[in-house]
């Protein structure tokens, strides 16, 4: 699989973290942000992020700031990436199985490093459901997405 990782700096020392964990597993692993903890913008690493999964060249994405609110509030801007901000184990399953969530996003400063590692796998081994409620709702996920053009009714 390959896994886009972003962060700003307050998420510098949990992506290198992730990103060595996730090589070690064999997954082809990219990076963006910062090369150290020097002040950067988290709206261009979830940019960045965002458009490789959208063009398909990442399978997932994981971004890291201070909170994980911001990276998240950022790429679900783009449309086709749904971005869950999670906190624990529960939320990344459910993030994956109802809301077939493709950008993982974590908060640096909010949980520890082991936390972070164990949501990471659950996040990438839950499979989303294909229960006909949730494929109806990431559809509808998805119209929200593309607002910009023809919207269905509920974004006039």
């Amino acid at each position: 699989m390959t896994i886009h990782l972003g962060s700003d700096h307050a998420g510098f020392a949990l992506r290198r973290i992730l990103a060595n964990y996730l090589i070690d597993q064999g997954h082809a692993v990219a990076e963006s942000g910062p090369t150290d903890e020097s002040a950067f913008d988290y709206p261009l690493a979830a940019a960045e992020v965002a458009k490789r999964v959208v063009k398909g060249e990442a399978d997932m994405g994981v971004l890291i700031c201070g909170t994980g609110i911001g990276m998240a509030i950022a790429a679900n801007r783009f449309a086709g990436v749904r971005a869950a901000n999670c906190w624990n184990e529960e939320s990344a399953k459910l993030a994956r199985e109802h809301n077939h969530a493709n950008v993982l996003c974590l908060g640096a400063r909010m949980i520890a490093p082991d936390q972070a590692l164990s949501i990471l796998k659950v996040f990438l081994a839950e499979a989303p459901s294909q229960e006909a409620r949730h494929l109806r709702r990431v559809q509808k996920l998805d119209e929200i997405g593309e607002c910009a053009g023809a919207p269905p009714a509920y974004c006039k």
